[in-house]
């Protein structure tokens, strides 16, 4: 009698997992999936582009070498347009797509378009809703508001951003680009408030994953820099 209890409730959990399986929307998880193509399609060629293979590249692109970052970018913004016009449909149809309706990763595509976009601040209450529901990562909703922050020039929240500014060596009179990471919110807490999102690393280790020394600016400090390189270029 055991046995057969404990066969029936097998069955029951393979039943109730095949059935979770089936609720997933598998029409638009494969349309997500090959969006998400899109979306690194160019990108991986400017990502080797900057490892100096443009070499090769501008033979298969039949372009001039100096021209070729501007051609891969015109290329891949022509695709992010495309891809954000689909995904704002896709939106407005189902809500944002997460794991309930697309299953893992498929569920981070939407994110990954929408960071690519100029929608950021018209999704990110979608996306916040999303996270808070487990449907995606809530350290992607954090890296969508740092980004959103950034392009206001606001003080990031969870340090994930990195910039650059080209400022001219005052010794040497060569002009090269400062990379740092956007000034922070209270950056003595910032590895606290990482953690809690569910951040792995530390802010430390992040800007090494992106190439840069970590080192606090003050987003007065950014600003004042800035302005001083854009004067600069006026004179």
């Amino acid at each position: 009698m055991m046995r057969f209890v404990l066969s029936s409730l097998l069955l029951i959990i393979q039943s109730l997992a095949t059935n979770a399986q089936t609720r997933l929307n598998i029409p638009l998880k494969k349309e997500l999936d090959s969006l998400q193509i899109l979306d690194q399609k160019y990108r991986q060629a400017l990502i080797a582009n900057m490892r100096g293979k443009g070499d090769s590249l501008a033979i298969v692109y039949r372009i001039k070498k100096e021209d070729l970052n501007d051609y891969l970018w015109k290329l891949q913004g022509e695709l992010d347009s495309l891809n954000t016009f689909r995904v704002e449909e896709i939106i407005n149809k189902y809500g944002y797509p997460g794991i309930s309706l697309v299953g893992k990763p498929t569920n981070e595509v939407a994110f990954y378009i929408i960071q690519h976009s100029r929608v950021i601040d018209k999704y990110l209450p979608v996306l916040r809703e999303a996270a808070e529901s487990n449907e995606l990562r809530f350290e992607l909703y954090a890296i969508m508001l740092d980004r959103s922050l950034m392009f206001q020039d606001k003080e990031q929240v969870y340090g994930t951003q990195g910039s650059g500014i080209d400022v001219k060596n005052t010794k040497t009179g060569i002009w090269e680009n400062l990379t740092f990471i956007w000034p922070i919110k209270d950056p003595l807490a910032v590895n606290e408030r990482r953690k809690a999102a569910g951040f792995t690393q530390t802010v430390e280790e992040g800007a090494k994953n992106l190439g840069i020394k970590y080192k606090v600016f003050t987003l007065e400090e950014i600003i004042k820099l800035r302005n001083e390189v854009l004067q600069a270029d006026k004179n």
